[in-house]
């Protein structure tokens, strides 16, 4: 297949996002050659999406998340004094550009607005100076009272807010550190917790011990509206919890008052110390995240090390990796991007909250945007899978440097997992998701990766060798990984302790680690593709698959949005397991064919996470139009013309086309897609993502494997496909491709 690219300019092996966006793309030297619009398709997406190949032969597109990033960033650039950092204006501008025309800020792109963010967005910009009459800010200050005031946001803002003296602590849910010392085999324990929540409990534990208060020149009086916090839950498990937790939460309270906790106190403040800084090595940051990071410069900054410390300097460059700053009338910017061609609405309109013009500044200037993370391990090893897909060679150098970068990105230390994970002959190994976090690789980043290591081998023996070993310990790490219930979780084994999720500061909706759908389908085609359908743990995990399956057909999706997430990877599972023909498949098929919109794609919102009434519905995407194809051709691979008649097969061939059309008509002049809909998830109704890969590998995988299903193509470029197929290809149409000498 010839896809070479003109060579790249140089780029740096951790880039940022913002580097990547204005890049112009390579050139390719063209030339004309009959394709059909499909084969053109995949032809000119295959060349773009290894345009965005950094030098070393990684991939690492920006990954967006709410406005608490910004804000919270805002908020530690004040906690350690710099309030005239030219970051603090670049933020404000970004909020204010964020902010609903209904007032408040929402947690994805036309959702409704959210009191966290919408709190913590309101009290940035009355630091900056915004004035409290003008409009943007009445605005604001009237959603937020609408929604219940500082009392209805979640524990962390509320905790931050405290730190700001914007909150009594008394009415903050009390994080003690002698968290750190309850046994393993104590109900309540940090391994208990998810690795995420362990990684931001342990530095908060700090920050509640020491209870700063940091002063500032504005106060939130106007938001306290005097109103209980709501209550989680009604049925009775959910207010016995919630009423036992109230009694453990001022029980800490009072013994902290009466000095109980004088004699344990500093033996636990020192462990929580150690605990983070051990976790510094080898990290871009504490857990590599965003939250965990911020909590870390706080808590080690509150235990007495100075600002140049090399562990507070290591986390504060760690930050400034994830920021983005950019004029906010760039075109290529998620701001541009997620207003461009959206009229303006009274909020909300047609269902959807709509983002309002900012009413500062000028068109041009500086806004920051800060990524809660960076997932390079995730889309090297999506974008490896996608050209594999589409008929790039393995041999092909740029494939090679690719797996190369994986396989030095192969986790080699001792971690968290070993805590629970009861195997003790089991070497380290898997891959985390982001630059460095060796000690948190996760499930879903190994099977994805040892699917690729399984699709290609290495040209150099040496390399060769190295990919055998490193398969071979990953699938060992993966087996012992597997829960008692036949299923994965991401991080951790058997950290499924629903007990945890009623402790008051557990209203992230992520505290512990269960096992999911996605991560445990995506492990089956792994496992499948290196073991056979027939190994036991393959076995145990069909077995949970089907389990969870819902009563419409459809699964889960804990990791991506969200019905269409989970039903495509469990139909890739079921098929790969050589389930094609079971019930379960034939209701998820049923399932995806009854939601195709009339335009041919798929859509469904991050609102279907509350909402039931939105599951399977949104606007088309190109990401999930390509997840609900790929789980199609999973159970049927054979859609060319000449099958025999099946009904079944025939509704899905109809279907398949249509999407494929859809995707070939929406694909734009440099080969990719843009998504405006956010398709990724953090924590379920608490926390979204933007992947801006999303819409460049997964589109290119559907339809590079819609031609080796059979598909019949699609109709020409820039026309509208129907819902009920789309018309023949023209043969003859002429498309332009990439080539060079030398390509493959």
């Amino acid at each position: 297949m010839s896809l070479d690219p003109a060579p790249q300019r140089a780029r740096s092996s951790q880039p940022s996002a913002a580097g990547l966006a204005s890049a112009e793309p390579a050139r390719a030297r063209l030339e004309l050659v009959a394709e059909t619009p499909l084969q053109a398709a995949v032809t000119s997406a295959s060349r773009h999406l290894l345009e965005l190949q950094f030098d070393d032969g990684h991939w690492c597109a920006e990954l967006e998340g709410d406005t608490i990033l910004e804000s919270e960033y805002l908020m530690l650039l004040w906690f350690l004094g710099r309030r005239d950092d030219p970051r603090f204006d670049q933020g404000c501008r970004y909020l204010r550009s964020r902010q609903l025309d209904e007032g408040g800020w929402a947690i994805f792109p036309g959702g409704p607005p959210d009191p966290s963010p919408s709190v913590k967005a309101y009290f940035m910009l009355k630091l900056c100076g915004d004035p409290p009459d003008a409009e943007h800010m009445q605005r604001a200050r009237e959603s937020i009272r609408r929604m219940g005031g500082i009392a209805a946001c979640n524990s962390f803002t509320k905790i931050y807010l405290a730190m700001f003296g914007q909150w009594p602590w008394s009415r903050a849910p009390a994080v003690p550190p002698e968290l750190i010392l309850l046994p393993r085999w104590f109900p309540i324990n940090i391994y208990e917790m998810s690795s995420w929540s362990r990684a931001i409990v342990v530095p908060l534990a700090i920050l509640w011990a020491h209870r700063p208060r940091v002063e500032v020149p504005v106060d939130l009086a106007e938001l306290d509206t005097g109103e209980p916090a709501p209550r989680p839950g009604d049925s009775l498990r959910q207010r016995f919890w919630f009423a036992f937790f109230r009694g453990g939460d001022r029980f800490v309270k009072l013994a902290e008052r009466l000095g109980l906790f004088a004699a344990t106190r500093g033996v636990a403040l020192r462990r929580c110390e150690r605990w983070t800084t051990e976790r510094l090595d080898a990290s871009a940051g504490l857990g590599a995240i965003f939250p965990a990071i911020v909590n870390a410069v706080v808590a080690l900054r509150l235990q007495g090390y100075p600002e140049d410390h090399p562990f507070v300097a290591h986390q504060l460059a760690e930050l400034e990796k994830l920021e983005i700053v950019e004029p906010l009338s760039d075109p290529r910017s998620p701001v541009a991007a997620t207003t461009r061609g959206r009229g303006r609405a009274a909020a909300p309109a047609g269902g959807a909250y709509v983002v309002a013009p900012a009413p500062t500044p000028a068109a041009g200037d500086l806004a920051l945007r800060v990524q809660p993370c960076q997932s390079p391990v995730w889309d090297t090893a999506l974008s490896l899978n996608a050209l594999l897909e589409c008929g790039v060679d393995a041999s092909d150098a740029r494939v090679q440097q690719g797996l190369q970068w994986l396989l030095e990105m192969e986790v080699r230390q001792p971690g968290d997992w070993q805590i629970k994970n009861g195997d003790r002959e089991v070497e380290p190994s898997g891959w985390f998701f982001e630059y460095a976090n060796g000690f948190y690789p996760d499930c879903d980043d190994t099977a994805e990766v040892l699917a690729v290591l399984g699709r290609a081998r290495m040209e150099d023996p040496a390399w060769e060798q190295r990919r055998q070993q490193a398969v071979q310990r990953a699938l060992r790490w993966q087996l012992s990984m597997q829960n008692r219930d036949g299923g994965w979780g991401a991080f951790d084994r058997e950290c499924s302790r629903e007990l945890l999720t009623y402790v008051p500061f557990a209203d992230h909706n992520a505290m512990i680690d269960p096992s999911t759908v996605d991560v445990t389908s995506r492990t089956v085609e792994a496992l499948v593709l290196h073991l056979g359908q027939g190994h036991p743990s393959v076995q145990r995990a069909l077995a949970f698959i089907e389990r969870s399956q819902e009563a419409d057909g459809t699964w889960f999706g804990r990791w991506g949005s969200n019905y269409l997430y989970g039903t495509w990877l469990a139909l890739c599972a079921l098929a790969a397991a050589g389930r094609r023909d079971g019930e379960a498949a034939r209701r998820g098929v049923q399932w995806l064919l009854a939601v195709q919109r009339e335009d041919g794609g798929w859509g469904e919102s991050l609102a279907s996470y509350v909402d039931p009434s939105c599951k399977g519905a949104g606007p088309s995407t190109a990401a999930q139009t390509a997840w609900a194809l790929l789980g199609l051709m999973a159970v049927h691979p054979d859609l060319g013309p000449g099958c025999a008649p099946d009904e079944e097969r025939d509704a899905v061939r109809r279907s398949v086309e249509a999407g494929v059309a859809r995707l070939v008509a929406s694909q734009e002049a440099d080969g990719g897609w843009r998504d405006v809909e956010w398709t990724g998830t953090g924590f379920p109704a608490v926390f979204y993502l933007r992947y801006h890969f999303y819409d460049r590998y997964f589109p290119l995988q559907a339809l590079a494997t819609a031609q080796r299903c059979g598909v019949r193509g699609a109709e020409r470029r820039g026309t509208a496909p129907g819902g009920d197929g789309c018309a023949e290809r023209d043969p003859g149409e002429l498309a332009v491709v990439g080539a060079s000498e030398g390509s493959t």
